[in-house]
């Protein structure tokens, strides 16, 4: 009798456990491995399958590498359900200590400037999911905001909402535009933000019918808005949200862990 090797049969022996490099500073490891070792002392947690080292690189290795819990499992000798209480756990715990809009803009005031942008993290979902669905990207996933130094630091992450939320639509939902019209900082945007009003400053739409000095006005704001980019680009590094396959309620959660992880690494 001939067994087809993609059977549920044989699922589990094609798991070899293997060791791979994993692109990540080994104190960044040390540092979730702390946060990790306070977390269960918090909880009286005495004994766990993994040790706190161990727990912090499963989970840099499914954030870095958007490996499945079955893979991790495999890998660090654990079932694919202690492989995904473990990673959901030290995400809760790295997300945490992500700052609150306020924290994040402590400190600025009138005279500094903001870079505000959008991007889609994008999902496996089907086309009924409308919600979830950007007429913009052309694909479904989840509309995350940032807050970014004119560097190209991002400073703060929204939660996420559904991907055919308007940007402008879901900076005002977050408080984006309110917090940074209190303390009179300017904000530097794309087109998408048009009509926010408030300190942020967008590009003119038809400038080119325009005179030279809208134009040049776009081209300056164009150059001095771009680092903003810099900050989705470190976001997706981590391969997890280039496509995210958990639930669209825990995206959120992921995207304030990786920015407590980014945090850590400027720190370090």
């Amino acid at each position: 009798m001939v067994i087809s090797l993609n059977t549920p049969a044989t699922e589990e022996a094609l798991l070899v456990p293997q060791r791979a490099m994993l692109d990540v500073p080994h104190e960044l490891v040390e540092h979730v491995s702390w946060l990790l070792y306070e977390h269960r002392l918090a909880r009286n947690t005495h004994w766990r399958k993994l040790g706190c080292f161990k727990q912090a690189l499963l989970t840099l290795v499914h954030l870095r590498k958007n490996e499945t819990f079955s893979q991790l499992g495999a890998g660090f000798g654990i079932s694919q359900a202690t492989a995904w209480r473990y990673v959901d756990e030290t995400l809760d715990v790295l997300a945490s200590w992500a700052p609150g809009l306020h924290e994040a803009l402590t400190g600025l005031g009138e005279g500094d400037h903001v870079i505000v942008d959008g991007t889609l993290i994008p999902t496996d979902r089907i086309r009924a999911d409308e919600p979830y669905y950007s007429q913009k990207h052309r694909k479904h996933g989840m509309n995350v905001q940032v807050i970014a130094r004119p560097d190209g630091t991002p400073l703060w992450f929204s939660r996420a909402t559904p991907g055919r939320t308007h940007d402008l639509t879901s900076a005002r939902a977050h408080g984006i535009v309110q917090a940074c019209l209190t303390r009179q900082i300017l904000v530097l945007a794309d087109r998408a933000y048009q009509g926010a009003g408030a300190t942020f400053r967008t590009p003119y739409n038809h400038h080119r019918e325009q005179p030279e000095h809208y134009q040049q006005f776009n081209r300056d704001h164009a150059r001095l808005r771009a680092p903003g980019e810099r900050a989705f680009a470190q976001l997706k590094t981590w391969r997890l949200l280039r496509r995210a396959r958990c639930s669209t309620r825990r995206i959120g959660t992921i995207v304030q862990a990786v920015h407590t992880l980014l945090a850590c690494d400027y720190r370090g």
